[in-house]
């Protein structure tokens, strides 16, 4: 199979795309729920996560971003000292990042749903079965 740039694809998976995201509980991840330009990054993604989401950009947590097409997706970290941009460009298909839903403008997801969704599935068809969770004291 050829890829966007005449390249045969690799078909072998990554260690790092087979597995589960590892990320410690005090970590959150957003998903933007508005189509963003991908042509930002550090900076205006950062802007974007501020005033669009009105969140706290060097908090941490994980900030997911997508263009109008779905087909690109950025996730915008602070990594102790600076702020990191993971991003991925699909060669076929799309993300189901949901959009503009009931007029919010981000959603909480957790990391085992943010993996799934970069695996290609689309959340609002999972169904969620009941599991133990703590109560804060």
């Amino acid at each position: 199979m050829w890829n966007r740039s005449g390249h045969v694809a690799n078909r072998a998976r990554s260690a790092a795309g087979t597995g589960v995201i590892h990320l410690p509980s005090s970590v959150r991840v957003y998903v933007c729920l508005s189509a963003c330009d991908m042509r930002k990054s550090f900076d205006g993604l950062s802007a974007l996560v501020r005033d669009a989401l009105e969140l706290d950009a060097l908090a941490g947590h994980l900030y997911v971003f997508a263009n109008r097409r779905r087909d690109r997706v950025k996730i915008l970290y602070w990594d102790r000292d600076g702020f990191a941009v993971w991003s991925k460009r699909l060669e076929e298909g799309t993300y189901a990042i949901p959009f503009d839903e009931d007029g919010a403008t981000n959603r909480e997801i957790t990391a085992h749903e943010l993996a799934a969704l970069l695996s290609g599935i689309d959340l609002s068809q999972a169904k969620r079965r009941k599991r133990y969770e703590r109560k804060a004291a």
